[in-house]
């Protein structure tokens, strides 16, 4: 096989491995009812595109999805409530503050908005940490936040980057979003938040 044929190979597998691993996740959530089943599966789906990012690209990808998504289910979906449960508070009472007109209003509506940021920030470097590290219960909400204020470039490249690629697929060809747009967020924010992992495994591997 030649030098150019090889290449078009490694990248026909590597889309198919994304668009499987895209369908595995809208198939379990779907099949957890949606509200039940989209922590477990973004889980799943991490706990493969880790295996990647960790040079192992040759794994069986649905027994790890299946194993994973079984074994967190219940946890997976604690966090994720309490997430939820955060993130519609403060769309709520942004909203709220939008029908203001006083001047008091639109700065706490303005502290809103930093806290979404932040609360942004804490959700796309919690499922990369939550595959990665064995922590109790609330570190998991603890640590995302801790290492992306520390890290606030690769916290502003990874939300800016994931954001731009999203939308423009959205607006250019959405149905791309259908076979990729899960697996190849995933793998982007366990890339860009595993380099920072070297600092803190020895305390909370």
């Amino acid at each position: 096989m030649t030098s150019i044929a090889q290449g078009y190979y490694s990248i026909a597998v590597w889309i198919t491995r994304f668009a499987y691993v895209n369908i595995l996740w809208i198939a379990f959530t779907i099949l957890g009812l949606g509200i039940f089943g989209l922590m477990p599966a973004t889980v799943a789906m991490f706990a493969v595109v880790r295996k990647w990012n960790m040079g192992e690209q040759d794994i069986a990808i649905f027994p790890l999805f299946w194993k994973t998504y079984r074994q967190e289910f219940v946890k997976a979906n604690g966090l994720g409530l309490l997430l939820a449960a955060v993130g519609y508070l403060l769309t709520i009472e942004f909203q709220i503050l939008g029908t203001q007109t006083s001047l008091i209003y639109q700065m706490v509506q303005f502290s809103v908005v930093v806290i979404l940021i932040l609360f942004a920030m804490v959700v796309a470097y919690f499922f990369p940490i939550y595959v990665h590290f064995n922590l109790k219960f609330m570190d998991y909400i603890k640590w995302p936040f801790i290492i992306g204020v520390i890290h606030p470039i690769l916290t502003v490249v990874l939300l800016v980057g994931v954001g731009l690629l999203l939308s423009i697929t959205f607006y250019s060809l959405p149905a791309l979003l259908f076979f990729f747009g899960g697996s190849v967020t995933a793998y982007i924010l366990m890339w860009g938040v595993s380099k920072t992992f070297g600092k803190y495994e020895v305390n909370n591997k």
